[in-house]
């Protein structure tokens, strides 16, 4: 039953993304597309609405650093809960990614900004500790190279 509850606070990493207190770790290859990815701010901080009901807003941004343009393949979360305990996974592809507005092309050494305010019931306060995501975001140059690069992003109130 806590892992149905944790469910909307997991949906939130689903794109999350590290900006300040986060780490980028990215994988890059000379003279090819390299990325790195942050989530802003983070720790997200969750906003109130009504009762158990919050907005979670963050932005995620997705630089390209080699020098060639990429396109973005997919966007996957990996979400545990305290202990490390492997609680969802979420993924979303190019086709989605576009569903939702945003570009999945960047330009050599551009940035891709988006905007995310999900309104998520939270039906336990205690489920804001312990919370975090491994969001991996994996692409493909110009070159037809792959590149990836990840961060971790946590939620508190």
């Amino acid at each position: 039953m806590k892992h149905a509850a944790l469910l909307p606070l997991l949906l939130l990493a689903t794109f999350c993304t590290s900006g300040a207190g986060g780490a980028r770790q990215a994988t890059a290859i000379p003279g090819h597309g390299a990325i790195t990815v942050q989530v802003v701010p983070n720790p997200i901080v969750a906003q109130p609405v009504s009762g158990n009901v919050y907005d979670f807003p963050f932005d995620v941004i997705v630089h390209e650093t080699g020098g060639h343009a990429v396109t973005i393949n997919r966007v996957t979360a990996d979400v545990t809960a305290v202990g490390g305990l492997h609680v969802a996974q979420d993924s979303y592809d190019a086709a989605k990614i576009n569903s939702l507005g945003f570009s999945t092309t960047l330009a050599p050494n551009g940035e891709l900004r988006y905007h995310f305010a999900p309104r998520r019931s939270v039906a336990d306060e205690g489920l804001f500790s312990g919370v975090s995501a491994e969001l991996t975001v994996d692409a493909t140059d110009d070159t037809g190279t792959a590149t990836s690069a990840k961060t971790t992003v946590t939620v508190r109130r």
